[in-house]
């Protein structure tokens, strides 16, 4: 079995959720990462798996989800930049940042965002 990336961007993180719901239902696939953009109004989904599966789940995921992704791809096989890029960004969305790394996890706020001052 080669490895095999297929991705994803779509709009809002419940359509990100429901698609990838779809996806790893459809095929043998897992999510190898994901990144949020535009403050979570968009996600790029990255999952993998065989080269068939990856395809099989990209289709069933943009037929069946809410909303129409704006982009997906198929590497059917991924140079080792792309492997290093999918994995830093794994190891990001995993929390366990590169010490050289100063950019914040997915997911985490701001370092000026204060949650309970925002209840207030």
């Amino acid at each position: 079995m080669s490895k095999s990336y297929g991705f994803m961007e779509i709009t809002g993180v419940v359509a990100a959720v429901d698609a990838l719901d779809i996806m790893t239902k459809a095929a043998d696939v897992t999510l190898a990462t994901w990144e949020r953009k535009l403050g979570g109004r968009l996600v790029t989904l990255v999952i993998e798996g065989d080269v068939a599966a990856v395809k099989q789940a990209i289709e069933a995921g943009t037929a069946g989800a809410i909303k129409r992704p704006v982009a997906t791809g198929i590497l059917p096989n991924p140079h080792e930049e792309i492997q290093r890029i999918v994995a830093l960004s794994a190891s990001r969305f995993k929390g366990k940042a590169e010490e050289s790394s100063d950019s914040k996890m997915l997911g985490q706020d701001p370092p000026d965002f204060n949650i309970k001052e925002q209840m207030k």
